[in-house]
């Protein structure tokens, strides 16, 4: 189990090139130091093999208290204008995750302190209470897994997740959340009867049906088989669920497009998105080293596709463009995701979740209002 650590504790980032004894069970194979660090460390062999001796990596859990748990947004590509992370960092171990960059801002490396060293937010649903309650808030839908996941492996023990909605379903908040965790169905109790309101819907990440390549791509998170069974279980329940074929991995995953919204459709989703694998910054080169570890014969025509949807560039962050790519290749996956929606009836309407039902509520302590 994850040992909680104080702030104070958490250490510079450490050394790339990590041994696979090490890291086994994780996604990226090196710990660069961050880009804001004035030091890089590289590891090398002393001759006394003293690297051999090294103890495999465990997941740290230090505690962070922000002042607000609520994040606000102005991009136009991007559907919501706020969200709650309830983690920094992810123990998913995912090798195409964008969100590793953010780790560089802790003085940690987007690596593998990403998803070793992680950050909880015990206080989140007292914050998330106090803002809700703050006179002239204006009520839009939460985002909550856009970043990292809400329900990665610690979930389990800290629970932060699930306080986060137990506050929503008292105030009766509307929130859509984004997963490729089967412990979203843990919270069933409080999901479905805000389904029932119209207060949320639940997004299940599925990016291949290869369980060999998925436990390659995405170590620590669920097996597709079992997110199918969450998407199934959700939809039993009565929360709308989509499937996310996010994110496309050109020549690896993208021949999967119709397979994936099938499976999805056929396990209850009724609404689809998709997303290109994006290589932001850190993530390129964390990601070109996963694929010359795991697919050295097809990595360089991976990249080269990539880079035919991203103006010959590893990643181009043009709004518009950054979520889809551009070019021929590009649109090809785009028609055929259409089309496959089409033909499943998928996205067929989108209902919005209501927030007309919103009660603010009243934190401890707090005074009641008059009218």
């Amino acid at each position: 189990m994850p040992s909680a650590v104080p702030p104070a504790s958490v250490p510079p980032a450490s050394i790339p090139h990590v041994l696979p004894q090490r890291r086994r069970g994780r996604g990226a194979a090196s710990n660069e130091s961050g880009r804001y660090e004035a030091e890089r460390r590289e590891a090398f062999d002393d001759g006394w093999e003293s690297l051999d001796e090294l103890p495999r990596l465990k997941t740290e859990v230090t505690f962070e208290t922000p002042r607000k748990i609520i994040t606000r947004n102005s991009s136009p590509d991007i559907s919501f204008d706020r969200s709650i992370n309830p983690y920094r960092g992810c123990e998913h171990g995912c090798a195409y995750c964008f969100a590793r960059p953010t780790h560089a801002y802790m003085g940690l490396s987007p690596g593998l302190d990403f998803e070793t060293r992680l950050f909880a937010k015990p206080d989140a649903a007292r914050l998330l209470e106090k803002e809700l309650a703050a006179p002239g808030y204006e009520v839009k839908t939460i985002a909550i897994g856009t970043n990292t996941d809400p329900y990665q492996p610690v979930e389990r023990q800290y629970r932060i997740m699930r306080q986060i909605l137990e506050v929503l379903a008292e105030a009766n908040h509307p929130v859509g959340i984004v997963t490729k965790s089967a412990l979203v169905l843990r919270d069933l109790d409080i999901l479905a009867p805000m389904a029932e309101k119209g207060l949320v819907k639940v997004g299940i990440s599925l990016t291949t049906l290869d369980r060999k390549l998925a436990r390659k791509m995405e170590p620590r998170a669920s097996t597709p088989q079992k997110r199918l069974e969450a998407m199934a279980g959700l939809a039993k329940a009565g929360v709308p669920v989509a499937v996310m074929t996010a994110p496309i991995v050109p020549v690896l995953t993208d021949s999967e497009v119709e397979r994936l919204l099938e499976a999805g459709s056929a396990a209850g989703a009724t609404s689809a998105g998709y997303v290109l694998l994006r290589l932001p910054l850190e993530v390129a080169p964390l990601f070109k080293e996963w694929l010359a570890e795991n697919f050295p014969d097809s990595a360089e025509h991976v990249l080269s596709v990539m880079r035919s949807m991203r103006g010959g560039k590893d990643y181009d962050a043009a709004w518009g463009e950054r979520q889809k790519g551009r070019g021929p290749y590009a649109w090809q996956i785009g028609r055929r995701f259409e089309l496959a929606c089409r033909r499943l009836g998928l996205n067929v309407r989108r209902d919005m979740l209501r927030t007309d039902l919103f009660t603010p509520p009243v934190p401890v302590g707090g005074q009641l209002k008059l009218f």
